[in-house]
């Protein structure tokens, strides 16, 4: 047999040979495929070694002999799949990319395989793989096969198994990498990265074959991964840039689609759950919550094929997982602040927790509503109290609105009809703005037939009027556009 060459020691496609590491759950993953008719799914970030693992414990099984592999990406396999429950004995069929899969497969599979734990059939066994979350997205097609299949996560690796991986490489090569310790610490549990990175590093040391004597190499790391995230930053900068304008580029919004992604690079593993993002995140809730619930986000990524090459979206629990794992190696490098200034965006910090805060009386809630509506489009973030519910029931309401009035908020827009100073928490509101007035901070929105009174003050600053007699929805838009672009003025001038 002849000296391994370095493109087969570090793989970084197929199976690997001189480099396979079991990962945490390979004893459960053999234990399932031991057990006839029990359906299993093998569920976790790309890139960590699922579908490897999945072949060798079907060699180790002895199962290896009669196995179809087949994806969810490609059409002729999908007819396969969709032909499965009529097709009789098939031995093991292991179906990749399941997330893929329409919501008719994934039901027909669902059913399918419950029947085949039912009957513990020997002769027929099927092997779901896919991205997190993905035995959750099966049951929900068929909850009484909870029971009948093994849902096995395979998570992050720990350090150790990343650096056996590198041990291993480098006793097929005969060579010591000066950079291990680096490569472990980025690769995060990422079997390919670790990979990828060992590979480039003996690529650059001039190591392409099996050394005659042990050799170290001596390169810079910093070196390697800046010139890999240059090269990737060809395939992946221009679908980053159009991710992060959305389904249309608001300049002077909070750029909502941009701190998705970058919360997505920051977190400890693949996927970012939005629920609990916009928890950690309440200043940029609104804004993330527009265009995760108006289904915006999902349009994004699934209406461009290379954006949805690297990126999947679960409407049904609101995730964002990574397909890629090196589009997640260039995210973790992108400098955001520069990104954000190159494709356009005003600003990206924020000194408040919201651009605009809404006082009304409840009697004008037409107009406060339709300029909600109207802003949340802009993507920018507004406190309206319909839309915070849930963050103010059992508070105290007086604690809860002072601060946002008085400071938490950029503008204040009070809406001053004739009956605002009439209402018990439409004063409480102004007590607590009332100082802003002369800070630039007070935008007010007056009523055409409210007559002079108290808040005849409010007349020597700008602000805006409202006719009642004339159709709210095209004035609230008007308004918006205005404010927006008061929001961008005042930006500009601070940044």
């Amino acid at each position: 047999m002849s000296d391994p060459q370095v493109q087969d020691v570090f793989k970084t496609s197929g199976v690997p040979t001189h480099t396979f590491v079991q990962p945490q759950e390979y004893a459960r993953l053999l234990l399932n495929l031991r057990t006839a008719g029990r359906g299993l799914v093998v569920e976790g970030p790309s890139g960590i070694g699922k579908t490897t693992a999945v072949e060798n414990a079907l060699q180790e099984a002895g199962l290896g002999e009669d196995v179809t592999v087949l994806s969810a990406r490609l059409r002729e396999d999908v007819e396969y799949i969709a032909d499965l429950p009529s097709l009789g004995s098939v031995g093991v069929v292991i179906i990749d990319d399941f997330h893929k899969l329409s919501d008719n497969l994934k039901s027909m599979l669902a059913d399918y395989m419950k029947t085949l734990a039912d009957r513990s059939a020997a002769d027929v066994k099927v092997v779901v793989v896919g991205i997190n979350r993905v035995g959750e997205n099966l049951i929900q097609f068929a909850h009484d096969l909870a029971n009948r299949l093994d849902v096995v996560p395979f998570e992050s690796n720990p350090d150790d198994r990343v650096e056996q991986l590198i041990q291993k490489g480098e006793s097929a090569l005969n060579v010591n990498l000066n950079t291990k310790d680096e490569i472990v610490r980025e690769a995060q549990g990422s079997f390919f990265l670790a990979q990828m990175l060992s590979l480039e590093v003996c690529t650059s040391a001039g190591v392409l074959d099996k050394q005659d004597t042990l050799r170290e190499t001596q390169v810079s790391f910093e070196a390697i991964k800046a010139s890999v995230w240059q090269r990737q930053g060809r395939t992946f900068r221009e679908r980053c840039e159009r991710f992060c304008r959305g389904s249309r580029m608001k300049k002077s919004g909070r750029a909502p689609y941009l701190h998705i992604l970058k919360w997505l690079a920051e977190g400890s593993d693949w996927t970012l759950d939005l629920r609990k993002a916009m928890r950690r995140h309440p200043g940029m809730s609104g804004s993330v919550g527009q265009v995760v619930n108006k289904g915006f986000l999902a349009d994004v990524v699934s209406g461009d094929e290379e954006i949805s090459s690297v990126l999947h979206f679960d409407q049904q629990s609101d995730q964002l997982t990574v397909e890629d794992p090196l589009f997640v190696f260039y995210l973790r490098s992108i400098p955001w602040n520069r990104l954000a200034r190159d494709i356009g965006f005003d600003s990206v910090e924020f000194e408040h927790r919201y651009d605009f805060a809404l006082s009304f009386a409840g009697a004008n809630r037409d107009l406060a509503e339709s300029l909600f509506e109207a802003l949340a489009e802009q993507e920018v973030e507004v406190f309206y109290d319909k839309n915070e519910q849930h963050r103010i029931l059992a508070s105290n309401l007086e604690e809860y609105l002072e601060p946002i009035y008085q400071s938490e908020a950029m503008f204040v827009i009070p809406l001053l009809s004739t009956v605002y100073p009439e209402r018990v928490w439409a004063k409480f509101e102004s007590e607590a703005f009332k100082s802003r007035f002369g800070q630039n901070s007070v935008i007010p929105i007056w009523f055409k037939d409210a007559q002079p009174g108290a808040f005849d003050e409010s007349r020597k600053y700008g602000g805006l009027m409202f006719d009642p007699a004339v159709e709210i929805k095209a004035q609230a838009r008007n308004f918006a556009d205005i404010l927006v672009q008061k929001l961008a003025h005042v930006r500009a001038g601070s940044a």
